[in-house]
């Protein structure tokens, strides 16, 4: 599967001048609900990552995405898998949690958490947090598009696997390059 291409398919690769989450500056914005909004595409996605998860040798009880980008993309990473998928939600102190409701048994279960698109893993790696203080396990984190510009780098001490890697300079605000500040900016 071609990642990107797909992503350019469904009009979810643009260029411009974007403030990412992570605070920093692009010139380029991967929007994957764009692509995830359509079944086709989103079931494609969720069977490729699954592979990589089973490739890994990992056998997660679940998987977890961050809310709300990563909760499709938990469901359809988990379907070839045979696992339930969950999310976590903020918290509203800057973290995330899981509610009752998916947290009741997850003490020593195993779990890979998934995100669209890592470029600072801060919100998958929230995401892992709320589900090791419930007791279980982290095996890795799964990913579409890994941005970081070492993917052979842990997160934290996690393991990433990634359908693809798409590496492009980001910018901390007070080091915007002249062609890019010229650029009308876009917060996502």
């Amino acid at each position: 599967m071609d990642v990107l291409q797909t992503y350019k398919y469904y009009g979810a690769f643009h260029e411009g001048h974007f403030l990412l989450a992570s605070g920093r500056h692009s010139p380029y914005f991967l929007q994957s609900t764009t692509v995830l909004q359509h079944p086709v595409a989103a079931d494609q996605l969720g069977e490729n990552l699954g592979n990589k998860v089973r490739d890994a040798g990992w056998r997660p009880d679940f998987i977890i995405g961050p809310a709300m980008g990563g909760v499709v993309l938990a469901y359809v990473t988990a379907r070839p898998l045979g696992t339930r998928a969950i999310f976590a939600e903020k918290d509203g102190q800057g973290g995330m949690k899981i509610r009752e409701a998916f947290g009741e048994n997850l003490n020593n279960q195993t779990f890979v958490a998934v995100e669209d698109v890592i470029t600072t893993g801060g919100s998958v790696l929230k995401a892992v947090r709320a589900a090791e203080q419930l007791g279980a396990k982290c095996l890795g984190i799964a990913c579409i598009i890994d941005r970081r510009k070492d993917t052979q780098e842990l997160l934290e001490g996690h393991k990433v696997v990634s359908l693809t890697q798409l590496y492009f300079d980001t910018y901390l605000p007070d080091s915007l390059p002249e062609w890019l500040s010229a650029r009308p900016l876009q917060e996502i």
